[in-house]
């Protein structure tokens, strides 16, 4: 029997490790995140998967450490997996486990590589994504990819409902490879870089809307930190205004409404200024929900902030 360490969180920790279990491999350690109080928890737990399968589970605050490295490389174990761990391991990690190190990215390497790839393709108006198998090295996401499973990303999905495809795609893809990386007949195909690039993580005041963008640039952005993210929003005369939920009237015209925010005839509605109509379907002014039908004074012709 193969046996591995897992290094895994969130929904796609969960998952992947259900495939390795079912695909009767001997995990003999997890190492997983302490969940972040500061963070909404929307998602499933490795810790309370391994408290109901027995394995042993850790969370250090750095695994990185002669400690960590120490206990693991102990275990001897053939392989080592990363399933949406959040730190980098470096080489003494990587190079502990008999028969490799592999990762499963949210992306189609070389493309989006790095952080939050999910919200940066709905950002980047993507219309496919998927996940990659690959081999781990010291370099974030650029090791040789083993297997790929692809879905698509609709004009209107938000970067959870992609999530949840990508979840379903990292699993087929560790479902449909594990097989052949036990029998040592997998391929391994190494990534052309210039294909795709790297990408950093984002924070809560990268949501703040460019209203110099069009019309569908600005719905991106709302679908991509829509919620359980902290929103795209916009800090305007009568208040701030996060939108949650939006969809595109035109992409590219212009109007003599141009760079204002309307609301009439119980919608509300952007005008970009770098053109298109955008449709409020959710949002909050304040912090208060804001319904169509009373936004009609604090709204109504609403010029909005561009940048000098």
């Amino acid at each position: 029997m193969s046996s591995a360490v897992v290094f895994a969180y969130h929904n796609v920790g969960v998952r992947c490790l259900h495939v390795l279990l079912a695909g009767g491999l001997d995990v003999r350690l997890v190492v997983t995140h302490e969940d972040n109080p500061q963070e909404r928890i929307w998602f499933a737990s490795v810790r309370q998967l391994c408290s109901e399968n027995g394995i042993p589970c850790i969370s250090p605050a750095n695994p990185n450490t002669p400690e960590v490295e120490a206990r693991i490389a102990a275990l001897d174990v053939d392989f080592l997996f990363s399933f949406y761990y959040r730190h980098m391991l470096q080489a003494p990690l990587l190079q502990s486990a008999r028969r490799g190190a592999y990762n499963l990215h949210g992306s189609l390497l070389p493309r989006y590589r790095g952080r939050v790839p999910v919200n940066w393709a709905v950002l980047c108006g993507e219309r496919e994504t998927g996940a990659t198998l690959h081999q781990m090295n010291v370099k974030p996401d650029n090791g040789p990819i083993v297997d790929q499973f692809a879905v698509p990303i609709l004009p209107d999905d938000t970067a959870q409902d992609v999530f949840v495809k990508v979840t379903v795609a990292a699993e087929l893809c560790l479902k449909r490879t594990l097989p052949k990386l036990l029998a040592g007949t997998a391929e391994h195909r190494q990534q052309d870089l210039s294909q795709g690039a790297y990408f950093g993580g984002r924070t809560a005041e990268d949501g703040r809307i460019d209203w110099r963008q069009n019309a569908r640039q600005v719905h991106d952005l709302v679908r991509a930190v829509t919620r359980p993210y902290p929103g795209a929003f916009s800090d305007l005369a009568a208040g701030r205004l996060v939108l949650w939920r939006t969809r595109v009237i035109d992409d590219l015209s212009h109007s003599h409404d141009s760079g204002k925010l309307l609301s009439c005839a119980g919608r509300i509605e952007i005008h970009p200024a770098g053109g298109g109509i955008l449709q409020v379907l959710e949002a909050e002014l304040s912090g208060a929900s804001l319904n169509p039908d009373e936004a009609c004074l604090p709204l109504a012709g609403l010029q909005l902030p561009l940048p000098e």
